[in-house]
């Protein structure tokens, strides 16, 4: 009923969609609901889809927690992941044919699975980077090779193939990417000099200028807000001498934050259909942290919230009201427990009925206090 989310795991479900039917995917909870005991394709997470159970690519099944569905999803994108089938090599996962061991990694772009031999490339060590562009969205999403240059983790260089169990060898920088490097870093140290130069310059020589110095400084904030909005880092890093190659491409975290965001770039993500490189929102780690974080919420004692939202005097009454009701239904629920019999609805609608007899007979009676 939400429509399209964000991201959410997925499954397709074979028993309902076998090969030669339309591809279809399922949320986690029709997969429980509506496709318990059938066969199913784990998809992992997938952006802005909507799930398909019961719609017109199931001819026999209705969705259990949804029954009205629209015919057919049009904003969703399918793949082969929808049949079992993952990487160029379009073999299942786990592949019982497949004897070398290879980790699969998901491209950002395509969000298809990919074995690591099988990118072009030998990935790095997987704690050296935290996302990975795959050669084919490389070719449609070109304009990531000037990031590359500067942004990207350098693959592996290999002396013998991962078939032979050959020496993987880090791959060092180039002569004219330290080169490079060193430059970069010159240009900046000389812009954060002249920033802090004119300063210095603009500074009010009295003590009576704060309001003028905030005024100021306000005013060159929204200056170099507008300068940068029509800046483009694209054209800057494009005017730089940097190679495409073809392989897939490895990218540490927060690269996403480095992306131009001017008028132009942003036009050019949308024509691609890559708006979502820019929201740092849409990787699987902040996913991942967003579930973790959720089941931290749902973990936390509910009657510990509540004290805290309380004064003193409240959070002392609330607890003997607690004892007193975990005393007297757990000696209750005893004489249960020592006859063998079963503890029925009526007999917990007994028991709250005479303790709250009994609270309104103790709050009745006359208190005293010490003066």
């Amino acid at each position: 009923a939400q429509g399209a989310v964000k991201r959410q795991a997925l499954y397709a479900c074979s028993t309902c969609t076998p090969p030669g039917a339309e591809p279809a995917g399922i949320c986690l909870a029709c997969s429980y609901e509506c496709h318990g005991s059938h066969r199913l394709f784990e998809l992992y997470t997938k952006r802005n889809f909507r799930c398909d159970c019961g719609n017109s690519k199931f001819k026999n099944l209705q969705c259990k927690l949804l029954p009205e569905k629209c015919k057919v999803n049009s904003g969703n994108k399918y793949n082969d992941n929808f049949y079992g089938l993952y990487c160029t090599c379009k073999r299942p996962y786990p592949d019982p044919e497949d004897e070398i061991p290879d980790e699969m990694i998901q491209c950002i772009v395509c969000e298809d699975w990919f074995h690591g031999r099988h990118l072009g490339a030998v990935p790095p060590e997987s704690g050296d980077f935290h996302e990975m562009v795959c050669q084919a969205c490389m070719k449609h999403c070109h304009f990531l090779w000037a990031y590359a240059s500067q942004l990207a983790v350098p693959p592996l260089t290999k002396v013998n193939s991962l078939e032979d169990e050959g020496i993987i060898l880090k791959a060092e920088e180039s002569e004219e990417q330290k080169k490079e490097i060193k430059q970069e870093s010159e240009v900046e140290h000389q812009d954060t000099k002249e920033e802090k130069q004119t300063d210095q310059f603009n500074e009010p020589s009295t003590s009576s200028g704060c309001c003028s110095k905030f005024l100021q400084k306000f005013l060159v904030g929204i200056a170099k807000a507008i300068s940068e909005s029509s800046f483009c880092k694209l054209k800057q890093l494009q005017s730089k001498p940097f190679l495409k190659k073809d392989h897939a491409t490895f990218w540490p975290s927060n690269w996403r934050s480095k992306l131009c965001t001017c008028e132009d770039c942003l036009k050019m993500y949308s024509d691609l259909e890559v708006q979502f490189l820019t929201d740092e929102c849409d990787t699987v780690l902040a996913y991942e942290n967003k579930g973790t974080s959720d089941q931290e919420t749902e973990r936390r004692d509910p009657l510990m919230d509540t004290l805290n939202s309380m004064n003193r005097v409240q959070q002392v009454e609330l607890i003997c009201e607690y004892n007193d009701l975990k005393t007297e239904l757990t000696d209750y629920l005893r004489k249960f427990a020592d006859e063998g019999t079963v503890v029925k609805r009526e007999d917990i609608q007994h028991f709250f009925e005479e303790f709250q007899s009994r609270k309104r007979r103790r709050t009745n009676r006359m208190q005293y206090y010490c003066s």
